[in-house]
């Protein structure tokens, strides 16, 4: 796993009244930088969004509708796992999970299933000069964003 990204599985609790799960926590070990904005991207079936990075601010993803396959990429040069690439699934399907992806990580999304509901907390409210874009076909990472999955 690349150094700082961090994984909550979700627990449901349900009956035959509602499903109720709770998503993060102020008291979480993996929220400590706090509570900047809530957002939700609403992605339509095969789009792709990448690379995103940030200098400053941490992201917390998670997909409780559709399915996102969420790319991640080291950049930090004094990391353990720099340049080091990391791919999560996330939808009901895959389990409901929170993914934290800390400063210097790139990310990307491409949406697997139907329409997807992203919704993120950022540590920060959103700041054009902490906001980095890296082309999708970047040779320096070698991502291939329109290939399927392997054949087994």
């Amino acid at each position: 796993m690349i150094q700082g990204i961090e994984v909550k599985e979700l627990v449901s609790h349900g009956d035959e009244r509602q499903v109720f799960r709770e998503i993060i926590r102020v008291t979480d070990p993996f929220f400590t930088e706090g509570f900047g904005q809530l957002s939700v991207a609403v992605m339509n079936p095969g789009s792709a969004k990448a690379w995103h990075i940030h200098q400053r601010q941490v992201d917390w993803w998670y997909v409780p509708i559709g399915v996102v396959k969420l790319v991640l990429h080291d950049m930090r040069p004094t990391s353990s796992t720099y340049r080091e690439t990391q791919e999560f699934i996330l939808g009901p399907d895959y389990g409901h999970k929170v993914v934290r992806i800390p400063p210097g990580v790139a990310h990307g999304s491409k949406v697997l299933g139907g329409v997807s509901y992203l919704f993120y907390v950022t540590s920060n409210v959103y700041n054009p000069e902490d906001e980095g874009r890296i082309p999708h076909d970047d040779p320096s990472i070698g991502y291939d964003w329109s290939k399927g999955p392997d054949i087994k």
